[in-house]
């Protein structure tokens, strides 16, 4: 049994943990807010873009014309995956849960024979998966320096991407992040970017049909690289939004078993405090007796 000074270090080392744990759930939290607005504000935009350039797609088809962003290669033998997470820890499972899906996506591709490239936006997820897979480690971005993630930041992303693209270095890219829901639920989700992918909504079109000028070919040989870039962002606004309710969840689960772990502690110290006192009076009692 430890003795009463341990007993009370320890809980003041408890308690001390405590006071942290409870400041960045409270730091978490209103850095959730502003995030969480952020990325709920780009999905209208984000939404409706999609939508036009769904239509653009479909009235170009696979010609031979359409852009290489939209058409592709050609191949799918060379898939680059661009894994983001965050550049900090104590965040409960977001980055595991993040990295683990990019991990599972990686080796199915490799079981069929595929070439794998990971390029990574975090640190986090960098460490989660060099160990794994060094081998297809291509590049690393950091933001690690960035106060506020914004569109420059993604567009620098989007030109690095764009910029292996036209090198020939890979087929298809897809990017891994975390779609935000609410504060204790944050989806893992991967969504490929090259050749680009529209789904159309149902209800986004009101029945109009268009005419674009100039053609709809030189319309998407401007738009696509945007619209990578655009992907990016909003996927770096719901990871913000989702690495912060993550961090919120985790710290205020820390706090509650650090206030679990102070009660125990409390009455094993009283406990063994009552059991010192209650040796010291028998000792005087056994020793008046004896006189």
């Amino acid at each position: 049994m430890p003795n009463l000074k341990d007993l009370k270090n320890r809980i003041e080392s408890v308690k001390s943990t405590r006071k942290i744990t409870k400041a960045m759930q409270m730091v978490a939290a209103a850095k959730l807010r502003r995030a969480q607005e952020s990325a709920e504000e780009s999905r209208p935009y984000t939404k409706r873009f999609n939508a036009v350039m769904a239509g653009l797609a479909a009235s170009v088809g696979g010609s031979d014309s359409a852009p290489l962003l939209l058409r592709g290669t050609g191949s799918d033998q060379t898939h680059l995956l661009v894994v983001m997470t965050s550049e900090r820890g104590l965040c409960g499972g977001f980055n595991s849960s993040i990295a683990k899906l990019a991990r599972q996506k990686a080796e199915a591709l490799k079981a069929d024979g595929k070439t794998v490239k990971i390029l990574t936006v975090g640190k986090k997820g960098r460490d989660s998966l060099k160990r794994d897979l060094g081998d297809t480690y291509v590049g690393h971005v950091d933001l690690s320096d960035v106060k506020r993630v914004g569109y420059a930041n993604a567009q620098d992303i989007a030109k690095d991407v764009l910029g292996r693209f036209d090198a020939g270095e890979f087929d298809v890219a897809t990017i891994f992040f975390s779609h935000f829901v609410n504060v204790v639920t944050q989806v893992p989700t991967a969504q490929q970017i090259i050749p680009a992918s529209f789904e159309t909504v149902e209800g986004d079109s009101d029945g109009s049909v268009y005419d674009y000028e100039p053609s709809e070919e030189a319309i998407l040989a401007d738009l696509l690289p945007r619209g990578v870039a655009t992907q990016i962002f909003a996927a770096l606004l719901e990871n913000g939004a989702s690495e912060q309710g993550a961090r919120m969840s985790a710290m205020d689960n820390a706090t509650r078993n650090a206030g679990d772990m102070i009660d125990k502690l409390t009455i094993e110290y009283n406990r063994s405090r009552q059991a010192v006192i209650t040796n010291e009076l028998i000792e005087i009692i056994s020793g008046a007796e004896a006189l």
